[in-house]
């Protein structure tokens, strides 16, 4: 996932873009409102979400926030060291998706940028009026929680299901291992990560693409969507 980082201080900003691109995330830095406004052009650009810090050098925070949302519906996560509640409203209502007060625990973090993220299904997933996503020759029925390859239907357990639907409601993008557990498990990471790689290895199998999911090494799995 492609993600915009504004932030005028280059060490905080630094640290955290190491941080975010070992999750995964291709960052931008954006150093000022402005930078972050132009970064955006044409419409969202292609970010996932944007990381927005409010003290910036050149405009007011909340300002560039509601300037962004004219612009794009692109998700916007505000973080600041304002903790109080009148704040965090008024973000909000300018159209900011999420508030992470400083200091923030990193986890917190990435959790929250999963998650608006998820709000926001990609255009070309699903066809209009269709509750379905398609990627190449596979169609995922979400309310029947039927998938199919080339048209022939494919058993899939109930977990399998969850499995390749999350993953594939954002094609290409990384979910760690930690995320898969507690959205299709409800549960922590210990103990559960073997019975991950077996569901893995099952999907595999059964829809006979073994490079549909890939492995990124020391942080989880992504979908690769396969041509049409």
């Amino acid at each position: 996932m492609r993600l915009l980082l504004v932030e005028d201080d280059n060490h905080v900003a630094a640290a955290l873009s190491a941080v975010l691109a070992r999750h995964g995330f291709a960052v931008t830095h954006a150093r000022s409102g402005e930078e972050a406004l132009q970064a955006l052009v044409p419409e969202g650009n292609g970010f996932g979400v944007v990381l927005l810090d409010l003290g910036l050098p050149d405009q007011d925070g909340y300002e560039v926030c509601g300037k962004i949302r004219k612009r794009t519906s692109t998700p916007v996560i505000m973080v600041t060291a304002r903790a109080d509640v009148r704040s965090r409203i008024h973000g909000l209502n300018l159209g900011a998706d999420d508030y992470v007060v400083k200091p923030y625990d990193t986890g917190e973090l990435l959790a929250r940028i999963h998650a608006v993220a998820r709000r926001t299904v990609p255009d070309d997933t699903a066809a209009p009026g269709d509750d379905a996503l398609h990627l190449g020759s596979v169609r995922i029925e979400l309310p029947t929680r039927q998938v199919s390859v080339d048209g022939s239907v494919v058993q899939l357990t109930r977990k399998e299901f969850d499995l390749l639907a999350l993953l594939a409601q954002r094609p290409g993008v990384v979910f760690r291992r930690e995320q898969i557990i507690s959205e299709v498990w409800r549960t922590s990471w210990e103990g559960t990560g073997r019975t991950l790689e077996v569901h893995v290895a099952s999907l595999r199998s059964k829809l006979r693409m073994p490079a549909l999911i890939e492995t990124v090494r020391g942080v989880g799995y992504r979908l690769v969507a396969p041509a049409a």
